[in-house]
């Protein structure tokens, strides 16, 4: 039979969960259903899923590169490119809670101290608190492994649902874990939260980057753990017939009809899309349901009046909590639409649509649900950047590792190359014999084995075609990004040389000024000496003024009239 392009090979039916071992006398509609999941994966596993994969990976290494040059100019323009080590000044959590005083070694001036040994030791100790909770993340994405199983028996012993029971079982798995994810960070946020004020950092600076770092760690395996099974080792350490491993007395998880990548996108798309709409949603209901409160709250202790004054009206509104969350969920997406692409490449387009209703859900809330947020002087996102240039190369090697180990591609490509170009066949070869007497009747399944059950050459032939691939890919990917980093300055020209141009200025104004002071002494000295002499210094040109305008400095040379 030749469906899709392809000569398909036939799968025997068998009353059990893994819905490939199928038997010789199989129902049309199942086989409708897995000839649609086969057009649905070759939606996303074809050749372009490769260039787009490398696409993606070039696009995220310019943004990172074109956001550190506007990062600089805003630096500049806000004369904070030395903030961080030059004028932070120590959080007023920390003067308060802080046991002792020492002199600053760079100011001269005492401020309040914290020991940095006791500090390492409640780092450490948050360290393992951290580890714990990242340990129960993994305890449920092995609940919901088991829930998938379990729940794929009686649907593939039900009639009526045999032929979706895969899809049923992956979805619904897919949701239970995005609630379990929702609720866990929730959980963790707060104590998180809790673990920084403890740890006691000095500004403001390391207080938020540590707070930043111990929240993505946790949410980067509370969204991708799940993901990152789906696509490196489901459907790895199944067995064969006759020889299945088993785990709590339960056969382990086979990817379905459309193999593992279609169940990849599946679980991509709950968890991104389901993320987006139930944020986009607290984005409406919490701030009106705490501005609600809120209101009734500050009535019950203000005076009725007809017409309230207008910083009456802005105190009924709720704290600004700041601009945390919103970062965090555009790293979390920044991840989906980097990390998985090859699996997912719809990502960035639903990305892009809620960024589009994003925007305008924020304005809403900044301008008439909460407060004016209180500003504060920043060198740059702190961590963020860190993170997101993580992220990066993490995609370039995780898309090498979907498109070699995940997807059919080099599968198909060595087939081209050894036994047909046209693929005729291909599915057929896919499909191995069981083992003789392993089963009743003789089963065909989805690996690379001879008939004893053994790996064959064209597997280990294919298994190193793959690293191979991995480690081309990433070559090629980090050598392009590494001459765009180079190509592109993290300092745009025009500002490198207004930047020099100011040091120099100031160097010329501290030098006039230092001739200016030694002349000044040296004429009250003759003045002493010859008593009532001519030589006056006067004060009114000796001042340097410095004024910013629009982040340009503008220094006038000190005189001094005689």
């Amino acid at each position: 039979m030749k469906t899709l392009g392809v000569r398909t090979g036939t799968y025997p039916t068998l009353a059990h969960r893994q819905s490939w071992h199928t038997c010789l006398t199989m129902k049309a509609q199942y086989f409708s259903v897995c000839l649609c999941l086969c057009g649905i994966a070759y939606l996303f596993d074809h050749p372009g899923t490769v260039f787009f994969a490398i696409f993606m990976s070039f696009w995220a290494v310019t943004f990172l590169e074109y956001w550190k040059r506007k990062n600089a100019s805003l630096a500049h323009h806000w004369d904070v490119m030395d903030f961080e080590e030059e004028e932070e000044r120590p959080r007023p959590q920390f003067a308060a809670m802080a046991p002792s005083m020492e002199k600053n070694p760079v100011t001269g001036i005492k401020e309040p101290h914290f020991p940095d040994e006791d500090r390492f030791k409640r780092m450490m100790a948050g360290a393992v608190i951290i580890i714990f909770m990242m340990v129960m993340v993994l305890i449920f994405v092995l609940g919901v492994i088991m829930y998938r199983v379990l729940i794929s028996i009686p649907l593939f012993q039900s009639v009526m649902f045999r032929a979706q029971a895969s899809n049923i079982a992956n979805m619904s798995g897919a949701c239970v874990n995005l609630i379990l994810i929702m609720a866990s960070g929730i959980v963790y946020q707060k104590i998180a939260e809790k673990l920084t004020e403890w740890e006691m950092h000095r500004t403001q600076t390391e207080h938020e980057d540590s707070y930043t770092f111990k929240v993505f760690i946790f949410q980067f395996v509370n969204f991708y753990s799940s993901i990152f099974y789906i696509a490196f080792f489901k459907g790895r350490f199944v067995g064969y017939p006759g020889h299945y491993n088993r785990f709590f007395g339960l056969r382990n998880e086979a990817c379905g009809q459309g193999g593992c990548l279609v169940e990849l996108a599946q679980q991509l798309a709950v968890i991104m899309i389901g993320k987006q709409v139930i944020n986009n949603a607290q984005e409406i209901i919490v701030p009106k349901i705490k501005n609600y409160l809120q209101r009734r709250e500050v009535a019950k202790g203000m005076e009725k009046s007809s017409e309230p004054a207008r910083w009456e009206e802005d105190y009924q509104l709720i704290e600004n909590e700041g601009l945390f969350e919103e970062y965090l969920e555009m790293v979390i997406q920044f991840g989906f639409i980097t990390i998985f692409v090859a699996a997912f490449p719809l990502a960035p387009l639903f990305a892009l649509l809620n960024n589009w209703v994003e925007i305008r859900l924020d304005a809403h809330k900044f301008v008439c649900e909460v407060r004016r947020s209180v500003s504060e002087r920043a060198q740059d996102i702190g961590v963020w950047f860190n993170i997101l240039d993580a992220l990066v190369q993490l995609a370039v090697i995780s898309n090498a590792f979907i498109i070699a180990v995940t997807s059919e591609f080099l599968p198909r490509l060595l087939y081209k190359y050894e036994k047909n170009w046209n693929l005729d066949g291909y599915v057929n070869f896919t499909l191995a014999f069981s083992p003789p007497g392993s089963m009743s009747q003789e089963c065909r399944y989805k690996e690379f084995r001879d008939k004893d059950g053994s790996f064959s050459l064209f597997y280990w032939r294919l298994l190193a075609i793959r690293l191979g691939f991995v480690i081309l890919f990433e070559h090629v990917v980090f050598f392009i990004s590494r001459l765009i980093d180079i190509m592109v300055p993290d300092i745009p020209e025009s500002l490198e040389i207004k930047i020099k141009r100011e040091r120099y200025l100031a160097k010329q104004a501290l030098q006039d000024q230092e001739h200016i002071m030694a002349g000044g002494l040296a004429g009250v000295g003759e003045e002493d000496e010859g008593g009532e002499d001519d030589y006056t210094v006067t004060t009114q040109g000796q001042r340097a003024a410095t004024r910013m305008d629009a982040g340009n400095v503008y220094l006038s040379v000190p005189t001094a009239d005689v």
